[in-house]
């Protein structure tokens, strides 16, 4: 190739780096120190251009590399207008997309029903100054947050440093990363912090500071229930313990209150019961105590009942079921196709017609049933008004097993096919004499191992047992999909680094990609 091509290559380089240099400045670096550098080089290419064709200057105006010249200058500038353009647009609209795995940037139908559903803005404080390690991953959470409502959620921060009066209004820890989020003014403030800050934490603070009041839910005991607050053996693995200390949090987080109930003696379910909760009970209720849930139902209450692999209730608590359309069936639910690496351990996406799956059903989340009991769903002989409707069901190669081995399989006299697993039931109750509620709500749940926390974290289990708690108590706005357990899977990256990636990406790589482009037009021209 000749001098003088070689030339008109470099002069083309140098007018692409004098041309981006305001955009370098302004928009992909902001140091004078790199745009100098650019100005310099791009001088400098020029004038090995100037040298290399400087015979030719005397024809400029009547040779065709006049043309080349103009035509070069006009590209590298129509190109540069129309990236600035397209970045100016980007920016305007500012659309993202999640492209991570766990979509760990995209907000859970929980967090955007919450932010929608607020009745009056709430403010967020985060009490850590801009060089703390969570700052901007904290600041990234409120973006999100205030972009899906701007007018109900804002957010700031304050270094608690040089803001002790509100370090000392909101009773701050020293030492921890804190949030505090506010509603109202003055008098009328209400409040409320958390130190763990994950979107799934912000989302509960949020219910917290705005739930008109705390449902009481009430844990039946004494008949073998798993305990709500100590460890347990687990069940088929000896020497290791688990515990409902996942789900007990989670009700406390979403507004509920926990507390164990013993029915003996004829107890009665108190006045402020929103729900009762029977979990896992292997032992037999007393007519009495069957009673005093009959009673508690027919006034409108409502219920939970998990059902234990290895537990028989007696004979009047499932007569109490079966008013309300549910029988328990003896044997272990297994599926040969559907399961988890074991026939026993059954998987489900068979939902059916409910406010309780029909977030899951939306979503596909299965439900993982370690060691379920089969439901019966009674169609004839029910009391007035009672009506049921399966919510889970197994896979059409589902069945009973009454005699459960190493190597199940379906035989005779073991019932087979879809079997439900979760069931709802209603019953009008409006006149009823001192009724709690106008309706009567009763969810049978086929496992009570889903409660458990070696269970809790798969989230298709915990979604459907939070929301039959929701839908049980008519709390419509927790029925949805709540913020997943998502593994973290961001690099962490200083604000120089970021800068240097911005630079890299908006200046360098397509201005280097340009600059090839522009070298293999010059020299096809040219020859």
């Amino acid at each position: 190739m000749k001098a003088a091509n070689i030339g008109k290559i470099l002069g083309g380089f140098g007018l692409l780096l004098l041309f981006s240099s305001p955009f370098t400045l302004f928009f992909s670096s902001g140091s004078f120190a790199i745009v100098a550098t650019k100005v310099v080089a791009g001088l400098v290419l020029l004038g090995l251009y100037v040298a290399t064709n400087f015979k030719q200057f005397g024809q400029f105006a009547s040779r065709r590399s006049s043309f080349f010249f103009g035509s070069t200058a006009l590209l590298v500038l129509l190109t540069l207008g129309a990236l600035v353009a397209i970045n100016y647009i980007a920016y305007k609209k500012n659309q993202r997309w999640d492209l991570t795995e766990q979509k760990i940037f995209t907000l859970s139908p929980q967090t955007v029903s919450t932010l929608k559903g607020l009745s009056e803005p709430v403010r967020a404080i985060g009490f850590i100054p801009s060089d703390h390690p969570a700052y901007e991953a904290l600041q990234a959470t409120f973006d999100r947050y205030h972009l899906e409502a701007p007018d109900r959620f804002e957010y700031s921060f304050k270094d608690p440093r040089r803001y002790p009066d509100l370090a000392e209004k909101y009773e701050l820890t020293e030492g921890k990363t804190t949030v505090v989020l506010t509603r109202g003014e003055g008098s009328s403030e209400s409040h409320t912090s958390l130190n763990v800050i994950s979107e799934q934490e912000l989302t509960n603070a949020l219910l917290k500071l705005t739930q008109a009041s705390t449902q009481q839910v009430y844990f039946v005991v004494g008949h073998g229930e798993w305990p709500l607050n100590q460890a347990m053996p687990m069940p088929g693995q000896r020497g290791r313990t688990t515990s409902l200390s996942e789900m007990k949090q989670q009700l406390t987080q979403e507004g509920y209150s926990t507390r164990e109930l013993n029915l003996a003696g004829g107890t009665t379910v108190p006045r402020d019961a929103a729900l009762v909760v029977i979990a896992g009970a292997k032992g037999r209720f007393s007519p009495s105590e069957v009673d005093s849930l009959r009673q508690y139902l027919a006034a409108g209450g409502r219920m939970l009942y998990f059902a234990e692999a290895y537990g028989e209730p007696g004979p009047e608590l499932a007569a109490l079921l079966a008013e309300y359309g549910v029988t328990i069936d003896k044997g272990v639910v297994a599926d040969a196709q559907f399961n988890s690496g074991s026939p026993y351990v059954v998987l489900s996406l068979f939902y059916g017609q409910h406010e309780i799956s029909l977030p899951l059903s939306q979503r596909q989340l299965n439900i993982e049933f370690p060691t379920a009991r089969a439901l019966t769903v009674l169609t004839q002989g029910l009391p007035e008004g009672v009506k049921v409707v399966p919510v889970v069901s197994t896979s059409p190669f589902g069945w009973t097993e009454l005699t459960p081995d190493e190597k199940p399989s379906a035989g005779e006299g073991e019932r087979t096919g879809q079997l439900p697993l979760v069931t709802a039931s209603t019953r009008d109750t409006s006149g009823a004499q001192d009724r709690r509620f106008d309706e009567a709500r009763l969810v049978v749940v086929g496992d009570s191992e889903l409660l458990m926390d070696s269970n809790w974290g798969h989230e298709g289990n915990r979604n459907l047992v939070m929301n039959a708690f929701g839908w049980a108590t008519s709390q419509v706005d927790k029925v949805t999909i709540r913020p997943p357990d998502r593994a973290a899977s961001t690099l962490q990256l200083d604000a120089d680094m970021l800068n240097r990636i911005r630079f890299v990406s908006t200046d360098v790589l397509p201005l280097s990609l340009l600059g090839v482009g522009l070298a293999i037009w010059l020299s096809r021209r040219n020859k």
